[in-house]
């Protein structure tokens, strides 16, 4: 496998990295047992805000949200907005439900697995927001097509997203950044990269929070953190 063969995330039809870490304690797991079933996305049909919220609001997808940190800010702080996030890793699906949880976030519905599968099922021009913060970067070359900035994944975000809808991207790994910006130039006939100016994707947009990994990435590990904004035309 190289980074000049055919096939990206929509194509390899398999998840790679871990989906479970340290066991979960016995509160995490109950809320995996008990409540996880409660907010879970439907295994089969249609993804839309009506079937998930009992009305038409404006709905977001969050793809990977890590211990969903930023999936809860971002519910609590639009409570009228429909939320959808998905994640392969358990325990990062336990942190996310004790957010939902001790927040009391109504707004927000989670599957514990592929995202693609369940962005899939989202119609065409639904989303108002789509995020996809911090994913696995895949440095080496021999992987690129495992990242989830590749063509396809791109090409179905595009899909999903209303005229006006916008997508953010936010990383702190260099290569990546060069790779999802080669991406994002075959799509400049579908989304306007969103600039303020020429540093503006080296500063947090208003209403997006700093994570714990975002944190540690930068003042631990002495990681430059980029953010990327781009509108649907």
């Amino acid at each position: 496998m190289t980074a000049y063969k055919d096939g990206d995330p929509t194509t390899l039809n398999r998840l790679y990295g871990r989906s479970i870490g340290k066991p979960l304690r016995a509160q995490q797991q109950e809320l995996v047992d008990s409540f996880l079933p409660k907010i879970a996305v439907p295994e089969e049909g249609p993804v839309t805000a009506q079937r998930l919220f009992g009305e038409d609001c404006p709905l977001h997808f969050e793809i990977g949200f890590g211990g969903g940190e930023h999936l809860a800010y971002r519910a609590d702080l639009l409570p009228d907005h429909g939320f959808i996030g998905a994640e392969p890793f358990v325990n990062g699906v336990a942190q996310a439900l004790t957010h939902v949880r001790d927040q009391r976030l109504a707004n927000v519905r989670l599957h514990a697995g592929d995202a693609l599968q369940v962005l899939a099922r989202v119609p065409d021009g639904a989303l108002t927001m789509a995020y996809l913060l911090h994913p696995d970067p895949w440095p080496k070359a021999r992987h690129a097509k495992r990242r989830m900035m590749n063509d396809g994944p791109v090409q179905m975000i595009a899909d999903k997203l209303k005229p006006g809808g916008e997508f953010r991207f936010g990383t702190d790994h260099p290569v990546y950044v060069r790779h999802a910006l080669m991406v994002m130039q075959r799509f400049t006939h579908v989304f306007d990269w969103v600039a303020e100016g020429p540093d503006s994707f080296r500063k947090r947009p208003s209403g997006w929070c700093e994570t714990r990994y975002e944190n540690k990435a930068r003042t631990q590990m002495g990681h430059e953190v980029w953010y990327f904004r781009f509108r649907r035309k």
